[in-house]
């Protein structure tokens, strides 16, 4: 084989078989890499690597210089840099090679002062790669088409989606709950002493509910029990949020403790903070406005009369004073003991309540309140 030079090219599970689909005959990488996608040339060799399962799945022939394009490949993101490839090998995503069973002969792997490190030599493409590790490569792969090795193949992970989510602000990442870790396969918890925080969760949703609302639960904590019954069968969730955003607005949406919904609309959203981090949700609070500064959604943080002065001093923060608006300006508290008091008063006539009822007992987080 002539001597090209080698560069790697990230897939996930998903965008290899939507390259295989549209017929394995063009390879795109992000708008933002134009740069270097200009100075591959024909008769260089893309390293084709599958992430979530660390896996080299094949090596590409590149047959024409780079061009733009937005012809429809991948559904994810339209990765119009592109040229013309064709297959030198490809092999499937359970007789792929694990890139750790090649610890000893890639460079990749040597000289590393974290035993971890050789991972962020596969986090970007395209990346030039030494010629002697892709010759490496192309032998062990050509091997593997030949020889083939079957290994299981986490569905999960092989069909997950890129991390990077696309926003106005530019692809992000949106963490899952830090609740999620520790459940078992996210199945249903039975809380057999309910803590405070699915407590105030129920109470807010029967409250949105009673008042006439559609209401969410954060994902995560949908099949959470309250008095031997999950929340799911005591309350008519909303079972889809509305699309009016993008991916990565959802995502972060999906995850707040509670919302209350009209039709498409945001009424509410409440985060409570108990015994977790309050900067958690905070920060949730905070990615919203950063991916929709001009997002009108009354929030509010819900937490015990003691944690009061921590909430202010968190709103307050410069990081938090620089978003447009200020998380200071739309978060407000509301302190547990409150809401059960104004819960006990309002729920003889709890029907004919409106959203601005909150307003009357829940604070501005305004630092000179503290």
């Amino acid at each position: 084989m002539a001597a090209g030079t080698y560069w790697l090219d990230l897939f996930t599970g998903t965008t290899w078989q939507e390259f295989l689909d549209a017929g394995g005959e063009v390879s795109g990488f992000r708008e933002s890499r134009w740069a270097t996608v200009q100075k591959i040339k024909p008769g260089d060799y893309l390293l084709c690597y599958l992430t979530g399962v660390s896996r080299l799945i094949g090596i590409l022939e590149v047959t024409s210089k780079p061009y733009k394009d937005t012809t429809p490949i991948w559904q994810f993101d339209p990765f119009p840099c592109r040229m013309n490839v064709k297959t030198v090998v490809a092999l499937t995503p359970e007789t792929a090679v694990p890139i750790q069973s090649l610890r000893s002969e890639l460079s990749i792997f040597q000289n590393l002062k974290n035993p971890n490190a050789w991972s962020g030599k596969l986090r970007g493409s395209p990346v030039k790669w030494k010629s002697s590790d892709g010759e490496i490569i192309l032998n062990v792969l050509q091997d593997a088409k030949e020889n083939p090795v079957v290994r299981p193949v986490d569905p999960r992970k092989l069909a997950r989606r890129p991390w990077g989510l696309k926003t106005k602000i530019g692809p992000v990442t949106v963490p899952d709950s830090e609740e999620d870790v520790g459940k078992v396969g996210a199945e249903e918890v039975l809380l057999t002493d309910v803590s405070e925080h699915t407590e105030i969760q129920y109470l807010l949703l029967k409250l949105g509910s009673d008042m006439g609302y559609d209401v969410w639960v954060a994902r995560n904590d949908k099949n959470r029990y309250i008095g031997g019954k999950r929340i799911l069968d005591l309350i008519k969730l909303k079972e889809v949020l509305p699309l009016q955003f993008d991916e990565a607005t959802n995502k972060t949406i999906e995850y707040i403790d509670v919302l209350w919904l009209k039709g498409n609309a945001i009424v509410a959203a409440f985060e409570i903070e108990t015994s977790t981090s309050i900067y958690s949700g905070i920060l949730r609070m905070s990615d919203l406005i950063a991916m929709q500064p001009n997002l009108n959604i009354p929030l509010y943080l819900v937490a015990p009369d003691e944690r009061r002065e921590k909430v202010f001093i968190e709103v307050n923060r410069p990081t938090f004073m620089r978003l447009s608006p200020p998380l200071v300006d739309i978060c407000r508290y509301i302190s547990i003991t409150t809401l059960r008091q104004q819960l006990e008063e309002t729920k003889a006539f709890v029907q004919y309540l409106k959203p601005e009822f909150l307003e009357e007992f829940s604070e501005v987080c305004d630092i000179e309140e503290l």
